[in-house]
């Protein structure tokens, strides 16, 4: 009994220190810059409203686009197979948790032989006076067991599970954020597609009239067969462009509904309307670069997957020290089935269990050796997203602020090219000018137009990409606070 005694109190004093073998995690810095580089007193040349962080598509004043993404957001595929992989990482955090704590249950069975005479035991009992060859047997137990955790490998095990579980989390809400981007850049794709296509028929319904004119002079004799001919031509490329543009606007539409979760051509009525190219939100407060630290749920999920890494070290470590564990049964055991709750048929018993892997330090040694190679892979992992997440927001600004830029410019010389051409038609008409000013003034306004159209979008997308690389689009007091303890 006294050793009893002193085994309880050598196993609370150890479970009372917490004791924890194995390094403790610390977070790791970050190569991080101090500004972003071109940002610093640079703004955006865009008339459009402030866009907050957390919910950025709303600051393209575009209710469509608000509406898409919250649909995408509430049925995209991808996001629910990112829950369900949160609700197996959340499964397997309570298993962890449920490791630490007694077990029991319930262990019961009732039995009938028959003992066979040919055997050595059937001999002997066969020669016993008025032996019978049946016999039952009913048993019904309570048992308790144990696993206490001296060394902290069990508690090392929970740290693991629960930043995995944290990683799950961040990932989904990274899923979340990847899906709301996708969303908002294929819906700025389809807009710039449509606005190029009406810019072509436009432009085809310009060249038409052209032709009309020319085949009139053409008849009255002051229009000759060569003009008339460098028209049609010149129709026919014009209208080349159009199914290229439908092609691309058809993969565009058919990529947008597979992300909102629906059957190719769901919402190409929905789109059919309001071909407006969404203007980009100004970009004001956009914070530091170690802000991403926090706002970028990929960087989360990274780092808390290092300390998910750094754990199960300790619980390699674990390994080379023993394992004990206290066992209990309480219950009744008889060979007549009404005698099973009588005091004659109880039975108990305790058991304290001992396990260690003594001789077996070669193979604790190698877990250890590979739970360390698998953190120094997470650490290399995590500085990576760290620096390609810098490198994602600087892209993403300098392309929002040179498509803004060529967007403009190419706005006023569209501006110019078309009064050129107003003023080459009239010219034509007077016969002060050939019809080649013309057509030389159609094709660069067609040029203008369609590269001005494509910088927008391109503005549209940019803005869509920096605040998927600035992390926008959830709220960090949501999410991934916690820290192991």
């Amino acid at each position: 009994m006294q050793l009893y005694r002193s085994i309880a109190l050598i196993l609370s004093a150890s479970l009372s220190a917490g004791c924890m073998v194995g390094p403790d995690y610390k977070q790791p810095q970050a190569p991080l810059a101090d500004h972003y580089q071109g940002w610093a007193g640079t703004q955006p040349q865009s008339a459009g409203a402030v866009a907050n962080l957390d919910q950025w598509w709303t600051g393209f004043a575009d209710p469509a686009l608000s509406g898409f993404v919250r649909q995408a957001l509430a049925q995209n595929l991808d996001l629910a197979q990112a829950q369900a992989r949160l609700a197996q990482a959340r499964a397997a955090l309570g298993s962890a948790n449920a490791a630490l704590s007694p077990s029991a249950g319930v262990d019961g069975q009732a039995a009938r032989a028959y003992q066979s005479i040919q055997t050595p035991l059937g001999q002997v009992l066969d020669s016993t006076p008025g032996y019978d060859r049946y016999g039952n047997s009913y048993e019904l137990n309570l048992v308790a067991g144990w696993e206490i955790d001296v060394f902290g490998g069990l508690r090392r095990d929970r740290q693991a599970a629960l930043a995995e579980y944290q990683a799950s989390e961040a990932g989904a809400v990274a899923t979340r954020l990847a899906v709301a981007a996708q969303t908002a850049d294929l819906y700025a794709s389809v807009r710039g597609l449509q606005a190029r296509l009406a810019i072509v028929e436009q432009q085809v319904q310009t060249q038409r009239e052209l032709l009309a004119k020319v085949q009139l002079l053409n008849r009255k004799g002051v229009a000759a067969d060569a003009e008339l001919r460098q028209t049609e031509g010149e129709l026919a490329q014009v209208e080349a462009r159009a199914p290229l543009l439908r092609t691309a606007l058809d993969a565009a539409l058919n990529a947008f509904d597979v992300t909102l979760g629906s059957p190719p051509g769901t919402h190409r009525a929905a789109l059919a309307a309001g071909m407006t190219i969404p203007q980009a939100p100004q970009l004001t407060d956009i914070g530091a670069p170690a802000d991403l630290l926090r706002r970028r749920p990929d960087l989360i999920a990274a780092e808390r997957r290092l300390a998910a890494a750094n754990a199960s070290i300790g619980s390699a470590i674990s390994e080379y020290y023993p394992k004990f564990s206290l066992g209990a049964l309480l219950g009744s055991a008889t060979t007549s089935g009404g005698q099973l709750f009588s005091g004659g048929a109880s039975q108990s018993a305790v058991l304290l269990g001992l396990r260690w892997r003594l001789f077996d330090f070669g193979r604790i040694n190698a877990e250890i050796d590979r739970a360390k190679g698998r953190e120094a892979e997470a650490l290399a992992i995590y500085r990576q997203s760290v620096l390609r997440a810098s490198a994602d927001v600087e892209n993403a600004l300098s392309a929002l602020l040179n498509r803004q830029a060529q967007a403009a410019t190419l706005a006023a010389g569209e501006s110019s090219l078309q009064q050129a051409r107003r003023s080459s038609f009239a010219a034509y008409q007077n016969g002060a000018a050939s019809l080649i000013n013309v057509l030389n003034a159609d094709q660069q306004l067609l040029r203008a137009s369609d590269a001005r159209a494509v910088a927008q979008t391109e503005a549209a997308r940019a803005a869509i990409a920096a605040y998927r690389a600035l992390g926008g689009g959830w709220s960090p007091a949501e999410a991934v606070t916690q820290r192991p303890q």
